[in-house]
Formats: structure tokens, sequence, C-alpha cells
């Protein structure tokens, strides 16, 4: 008999336990919100689900409790609650109401990513990188060979470090073409063309686009910052036509480029002027960094507020625990209105400077988000300068709009589509 007790005791205990729910708050009670983003990876690559609470205590993640998982928030330093399933019930029908702009995303699967790089080493950071390395998400770096041999269709999400698509080697050669980096840059830039059967740069950065551009038509999830967004689209505008000037390629830019260029085949902008002039440190009238006149003390661009039950995936990329973020410099610091497609999702702005710093659209079965700027945590990044230190910024919201993006993939595609 005392045996039968103390079983159904254990059996009792057990529902008990299987029924909680550990709700991970993203508000700004969190102690460190990127790791927690490293959490719901964890959970998902272990084969759990994740139920992302749009709108709820900065977009708060709800997880069927085990120890495991408990244990990782606190090995991580991540904040956290345990819930009772009446607790969690009620935030289910709170966030349910229809009156309330809250929704529920089920998070299935954890996305396969691999982050575009080159192999030798260049004097800046990548803050893509750093978060997924802080948050403790793994990935993949891929490059122009690996692209080139379809290796992106083993990936579900693909960002694009800070590169120049144009094959100007982000017009750094007026003051940087005799520094040893630079030089080891063209070196590899060449081989690699060469290896591929392309006489120029610009032509292999050109069919690694378009590479690009198939992954997203087939369904694939692109993210690019600074000048791998603009030069993007700058080469594809450019198909066929000569922009590089001899120091670039060896001989002269088509003088009559600037009227070849075809907008049909950009992601995001249009109508933009090339910056011709081989010595000036821009690619395009697309980027706004000279003509903003923002002191660093008033720079802050500001995060829409979307429809949670009706636009579910700009909701879902613009998750945060503060609608005003941060701004900060790069090379393309900020897009300039005029230039960006009517339909391109404008997510957040800065609207006296009538210019955007985080969009987003579809092609094909595939999405993109370009996101400006360099680090959202060093306002003007130098070359050469030492990376930041995450763990001094673990509450970022510039950084969490990256990593945003790196769970959106696991999104019950249902619910994408309402």
């Amino acid at each position: 008999m005392k045996k039968l007790i103390l079983i159904l005791l254990i059996l009792v205990g057990f529902s008990e336990a299987k029924a909680l729910q550990l709700l991970i708050n993203m508000d700004e009670t969190q102690k460190d919100h990127l790791k927690a983003y490293g959490i719901a990876y964890y959970v998902l690559k272990n084969n759990g689900e994740v139920d992302w609470l749009l709108n709820y205590e900065g977009g708060s993640f709800m997880i069927s409790y085990n120890t495991t998982y408990e244990n990782e928030c606190k090995i991580r330093g991540v904040s956290y609650s345990i819930l009772t399933e009446a607790k969690a019930n009620a935030i289910y029908a709170e966030i349910s109401n229809p009156e309330v702009n809250m929704e529920t995303v089920k998070l299935l699967k954890a996305p396969k990513i691999a982050v575009y790089t080159p192999k030798n080493k260049q004097p800046w950071d990548d803050a893509v990188t750093m978060v997924l390395e802080y948050a403790e998400i793994p990935y993949d770096k891929v490059f122009d060979d690996d692209v080139l041999q379809d290796k992106l269709l083993l990936y579900d999400w693909l960002h694009l470090h800070h590169e120049d698509f144009t094959g100007q080697y982000g017009k750094f050669w007026y003051n940087y073409r005799n520094a040893a980096w630079y030089q080891e840059d063209v070196r590899e830039n060449e081989a690699c063309a060469a290896r591929n059967g392309f006489s120029k740069v610009s032509q292999l950065k050109l069919a690694v686009a378009k590479k690009i551009r198939d992954f997203c038509l087939g369904g694939g999830f692109l993210f690019a910052m600074c000048s791998a967004t603009d030069t993007y689209d700058i080469a594809l505008a450019a198909d066929g036509v000569d922009i590089c000037e001899s120091m670039f390629d060896g001989d002269p830019a088509d003088p009559n480029a600037q009227s070849k260029l075809n907008f049909d085949n950009t992601f995001a902008f249009k109508d933009f002027i090339l910056e011709r002039g081989p010595m000036t440190y821009e690619h395009a009238s697309i980027d706004n960094t000279h003509f903003r006149y923002v002191q660093e003390n008033n720079d802050y661009f500001t995060l829409f507020d979307f429809s949670a039950k009706w636009d579910v995936v700009p909701s879902m990329l613009c998750q945060n625990h503060t609608q005003t973020i941060k701004g900060f410099m790069g090379q393309t610091t900020a897009f300039k209105k005029e230039h960006i497609k009517s339909e391109v999702l404008i997510m957040g702005d800065y609207k006296p400077a009538n210019e955007a710093r985080y969009i987003h659209g579809t092609i094909g079965k595939g999405t993109w988000t370009f996101y400006s700027g360099h680090d959202p945590e060093d306002y003007q990044h130098m070359v050469g300068e030492p990376p930041t230190n995450l763990a001094l910024f673990p509450n970022s919201p510039g950084y969490r709009l990256i990593l945003n993006n790196i769970l959106f993939p696991s999104a019950k595609k249902k619910k994408l589509k309402t």
C-alpha cells in the first residue's frame, strides 16, 4: 500500500512538472537579452519548441519546462520564471485577446546558419558574427567558392559580411592601397576569380550575388549589414556594365555606366547615382552618411509599431524592449528614402534626415532584411579598432534586431501567412 501511494505521488509530481512552463522575459528586467536568444536556439536545436510571445514583455519566450533548460539559463545568466500551467494559460489568454497588440508565434526548428565571410583576416569586425558567438548560436563560414558550388542549399539563413559586391574592394584604395591587409585582399580575390574562370573580381562578385539571389528566390532568408546592403544591389543593377576604374580591374569603367543600370534587378534600391570617383569612400547615392548632419548624442532611430496579429513578420523582426535604438555609423550608415523601392517595408527610420535604418522585403519564396551601420554598440568604428566586447552590452537593443532575424526562419509558416 505504501509503495502504491509513493508511486502515485511520483506520478502526480511528474505530471505537475510536465505542466510547468519556463518563461524567459525580454523586457527591461532581463539580465542578458542576447544570451536569451541563445537559449531559444538551444531548445530548438534539441528538438524542443518555443513560443515567441510577440509584444508580451518585450517579446518573451515560453518553453515547456525541464531542468536542462533551467540549468542552461542559470549557466548563461539569463533571467527566467517558472510558471504553473494555470498562469501560463492566463498569459496565452491575454495574448489571444483581439483587443491587444500581441500574438503567439511557434518556433519549430533551429535554422542552419551561414555567414558569408572571407578566409583572410580583415582589420574590422562583424556585428553578426560577434553576437552569434556571444549568444552561443552555431554557424558555418562560407565564401565565394562555396557559394558558386551551391553550398548555400545546405542553409536556411545567410548573413553577408561587410563585402563589396561591386569588385572595388570597399573603395579603400586611396587610403589603404599600401597596407598589407589590402594587398592580401586583392591577391585572394583575384586568385578566387581566376580559379572560378573569371577575368575580373567584379565578374566573380556578380556571379556570387546572383547565386545569393537564387538562394532567396528558393526560400532562403538573407540578412545584410553596412556596405553589403547597397553594394549588393549596385552589383545586380550593373549586371553586364563595367563600373570599376583601372586601379580595381585593369581597365577604365564604362563612361555610360550610369545610364545602363537596370534597377529592375535590385532587391531594395532604385534610381541611385553611382559614385564614380575611385578616391571617394562611397559607392552610390543610396547612403546618407555624408548628408545627415546628426550629432552622436541625438542620433537615434525609431522602430515602427506593427500589428502583431496581422503584420506578424515585421512584428517578429522588431521585437525589443524599446522602440528607440541608438544610431551607429558605417560605410553605409543609412538609406535615403528616395532610393528605396515602394514595395520595400521600412521597419525603422530617422525622420528628421528622411532616412531608413532597417528595411525588409520578399523575393520569390524567400525574404531579405537590410540593416545599415557597422556595429550597434560602436558609434563610429574605424579600421583597425578592436572588436566590441558584448559582455559589456548584454541588453543592447541594436543587437537584438540582428537576433530577431536569426529566429525568424524557425517560425511556423502558417502563422507567417496571416
